[in-house]
């Protein structure tokens, strides 16, 4: 699919803003396809993909979570990374009102609530990421440096290979 713009996505404000520069890529967004269906339209791997996950802790209080596509976030690693009992991730509805962004289209970018952000720390160690560009459908192709830089975001371990969930 060609490349188009969007300039309407307040992720793209922001980084416009912050001076980052960066790459979209557009794609047939697939239902439930997550960032396996994304990287495979964009022909990447989905390790480079990144997810951005709404999460609230024992209080209720909302926080993003940056992960690998292709991994998931223990949530008992993650409340032991906040040094809390317990995290939940939000339901659809209520990351919703707290991003601002449409579930399968959520960027850390832009937010309509100002909330944490942690990343996986390995995410920094990329060359090169993609992430959400505030609509379902659209990538954003950037370096890590400048995720970290306009984020600035408390780099944590949380991340699992899915086949290992049981374990962590």
């Amino acid at each position: 699919m060609a490349a188009e713009r969007h300039p309407g996505t307040p992720a793209i404000h922001a980084l416009r803003a912050a001076g980052v520069p960066f790459v979209e890529h557009v794609y047939r967004y697939e239902e439930r396809g997550g960032t396996a269906a994304a990287a495979r339209a964009l022909g990447i791997e989905e390790h480079v993909c990144v997810k951005t996950l709404v999460f609230a802790d024992e209080g209720g209080c909302p926080f993003i979570v940056l992960v690998h596509g292709d991994r998931e976030v223990s949530t008992r690693m993650l409340a032991r990374a906040l040094q809390t009992r317990a995290v939940r991730p939000c339901a659809p509805e209520t990351a919703q009102k707290h991003s601002g962004y449409r579930v399968g289209g959520t960027s850390p970018f832009g937010t309509r609530k100002a909330m944490p952000v942690y990343l996986e720390r390995t995410i920094a160690e990329l060359p090169r990421l993609f992430v959400n560009g505030g609509r379902r459908g659209l990538l954003l192709e950037l370096a890590p440096i400048d995720l970290v830089r306009v984020l600035h975001p408390v780099l944590v371990e949380v991340a699992i290979d899915p086949a290992d969930r049981d374990r962590a």
